[in-house]
């Protein structure tokens, strides 16, 4: 029996999905994850998410559809997490390519759909900005979940919409996402992100560590993000939620106006008029500034003294925990430099390990 999980937004959904399907049908066998190869700067320098022509050593499932072996590489300078996922996970790696926009991902899921049979589709968010309108202020990124929603919402198979950790990207807070979530599907629990311990540890999303973090018990404000954002760790924010993919899709104006793209210019050229920009123009952005700087270099002694100042600002503004991710900004580091950051924090402060999150409070 094969499970279908469509990871909204690529990055940490992918890993979420993972610990989804262990809390759903543990039971059964490993399942087929659909996502995106979309990582943040700190993983991939190149802007946007990669496509299928990115990589070497993927493997065709269908004509429209690539597999993600371990032994599969980005193509330099892009990077990716996926390659290390499908070896370090059960479950097999599938590549969501959006170079064609909604038209060719519904492609992409009929053809996967047809050739496996899967028991059950679900579409997974963590955080739950697929739910947006389009014109929130506080959004950030929702050009990847709402790709993802309009070609769910077009493929002739139930399709399960599904946020996990309401308001754990930042991006719509839980009160804004209160009335839009149907009934509790699950609460993650430690034993739960058991099966993705291994993968917490170096795997850069916020997201999902927040949410693994709560499912063991964590609670507090978590700061993150390279702008601060500071996000309440309550006792929802390790729950799931089901949620009617019509009704989301009639409320997402942006997903509704991708249904027919065919091409992902088009798509972000849409974004900027429904929602006033590209999240992938954000990452051009930042990618040029970082163009020519040179990252501090990472001295533990003077590490350790800009993290106690940062605590103590943080503490002032009712910060508890904060991610290594937002730390190894912080510090000015470059991004091959946070796990050296983390080996370095842990082993100096085991007790501010929160996993995968790091305590402030002293």
């Amino acid at each position: 029996m094969t499970r279908l999980i469509v990871a909204a937004g690529g990055g940490g959904d992918a890993v979420a999905a993972a610990m989804l399907h262990a809390a759903l049908y543990g039971d059964e066998g490993p399942a087929v994850i659909l996502t995106y190869a979309w990582d943040r700067l700190l993983i991939d320098p190149v802007p946007g998410p990669r496509y299928a022509d990115d990589f070497t050593g993927l493997e065709p499932l269908t004509p429209a559809v690539w597999k993600v072996p371990e032994e599969a590489r980005p193509i330099a300078p892009a990077g990716s997490t996926l390659p290390r996922l499908a070896a370090e996970l059960p479950h097999t790696m599938v590549l969501l390519d959006p170079i064609r926009g909604a038209e060719g991902i519904t492609r992409q899921l009929a053809e996967l759909v047809t050739h496996l049979r899967p028991a059950s589709v679900d579409l997974l968010d963590v955080g739950g900005d697929v739910l947006a309108r389009g014109d929130e202020p506080t959004l950030k990124s929702p050009l990847a979940d709402s790709l993802t929603l309009a070609a769910c919402g077009q493929v002739n198979v139930p399709v399960r919409l599904l946020i996990a950790g309401p308001g754990l990207d930042g991006e719509l807070s839980h009160e804004d996402l209160r009335n839009l979530l149907g009934p509790t599907v699950h609460t993650f629990t430690t034993k739960d992100t058991d099966p993705i311990a291994p993968v917490l540890d170096w795997h850069p999303s916020e997201a999902t560590g927040m949410l693994a973090a709560a499912a063991r018990g964590v609670r507090g404000t978590c700061e993150v993000r390279d702008a601060g954002l500071p996000i309440p760790l309550t006792d929802e924010s390790p729950t799931v939620h089901e949620v009617d993919l019509d009704e989301a899709l009639s409320r997402n104006e942006l997903a509704h106006a991708l249904m027919s793209t065919t091409t992902l210019a088009e798509a972000e050229s849409l974004s900027r008029e429904i929602c006033g920009f590209s999240e992938i123009d954000y990452e051009r952005s930042k990618a040029f500034r970082l163009q020519g700087q040179k990252p501090t270099m990472l001295d533990p002694e003077s590490a350790l003294r800009q993290l106690a100042e940062f605590e103590a600002e943080a503490r002032s503004r009712g910060v508890t925990h904060t991610t290594f991710r937002h730390l190894t900004e912080i510090l000015n580091l470059d991004g091959s430099q946070r796990d050296d950051l983390r080996r370095l924090l842990i082993s100096s402060r085991p007790e501010q390990h929160a996993a995968p999150l790091w305590s402030v409070n002293q």
